[in-house]
């Protein structure tokens, strides 16, 4: 067992150092590695009057995680969605979704197509890592090659990471998004870390 283990770290070891990231790619800030911290940054494409981010707390005030800018006389008070988008479990607090005000009526947007479709064009990095993750892509700032981009006039380039199953296992990916229709291509680098607990991934 201990002989498994020793040869797979030392594979990752070598696939990882053999994975470049061109030097033009910066570093992706270690704070946009978390999915609420992106919300602020988001432009929707089309104009609302008013709308949040919120999961399926039962606890109302726990619940919200972004607000925009609303007048003060403004308020929505909808029934929750049975499901929405980035499902991690089932029960409370489970999963997020959007509800937005637009022409005095509350529109929701809870399942990945609609986030993508809410965001429309992607204006900033933020917004193409929150567009990766609806196809299950993340930032893994610890290592260049799943925590990079490069931003040109018309398209998002990333080095990010997929995690799945157990064993747990990462991969890299290089991921390249059209800003202009959020059309997402993705490439891997190959499995950089294997977990055969489950645990530390």
């Amino acid at each position: 067992m201990k002989v498994i283990v020793i040869f797979s770290l030392i594979f990752s070891s070598l696939l990882s150092s053999q994975i470049r990231v061109p030097d033009d790619y910066k570093k992706i800030p270690d704070i946009l590695d978390t999915v609420e911290y992106l919300y602020p940054f988001v432009v929707p494409d089309k104009e609302y009057a008013y709308w949040r981010v919120l999961n399926n707390d039962s606890d109302d005030e726990k619940a919200v995680i972004y607000e925009s800018q609303a007048p003060e006389f403004m308020t929505i008070n909808e029934p929750v969605p049975e499901k929405g988008f980035f499902q991690k479990c089932i029960g409370n607090n489970c999963f997020s979704y959007i509800l937005a005000c637009k022409n005095e009526r509350s529109v929701y947007f809870s399942n990945e197509q609609q986030l993508r479709d809410f965001i429309g064009t992607v204006d900033n990095l933020p917004e193409a890592i929150l567009l990766a993750k609806t196809y299950g892509y993340s930032v893994d700032t610890g290592n260049r090659f799943t925590g990079a981009y490069k931003i040109d006039e018309r398209h998002i380039s990333m080095y990010l990471m997929q995690s799945k199953g157990c064993p747990a296992v990462k991969e890299s990916f290089f991921i390249k998004i059209n800003r202009k229709n959020g059309k997402l291509e993705a490439k891997s680098n190959g499995v950089y870390a294997k977990d055969e607990n489950c645990t530390s991934l």
